[in-house]
């Protein structure tokens, strides 16, 4: 599956933005989708993830309640959802994609970037105050 980030860009502290993951080859909704981030100088870190159906997703805690992850089958699409934002979320973006049944029993695999085969080349958030 080939995999394109969009929706990022330039907003305020406070502002929101949602990112779409679209899947330009190959179905979507056969695969765990994940949201990762990379911020300048630092690892890429787990951000949210939906199952297949979409009936399970998972926030890292420090994004809860501001983040919100989902998907559009029928549209072959995952969105992050991104509110009240700050300057720390200020990163790349990278939706991933995993076949793995782990990911969705196990948040130790489901966070991992090992656990996700193919990867879109993300997209840009920058955060203003």
């Amino acid at each position: 599956v080939q995999l394109v980030e969009s929706g990022g860009g330039l907003v305020q502290t406070g502002g929101s933005l949602r990112l779409a993951c679209q899947a330009s080859e190959g179905t979507l909704s056969t695969f765990f989708v994940a949201w990762f981030r990379q911020a300048p100088g630092k690892e890429r870190e787990f951000v949210a993830s939906i199952s297949k159906t979409g009936f399970n997703t998972n926030v890292v805690d420090s994004l809860k309640g501001r983040f919100t992850i989902s998907r559009d089958n029928a549209k072959n699409m995952v969105y992050l959802q991104m509110n009240n934002l700050k300057d720390e979320n200020r990163a790349d973006y990278y939706c991933a994609t995993t076949r793995n049944r782990g990911a969705d029993l196990s948040w130790r695999i489901g966070t991992s970037t090992a656990t996700y085969g193919e990867w879109g080349r993300g997209t840009q958030v920058t955060v203003s105050s």
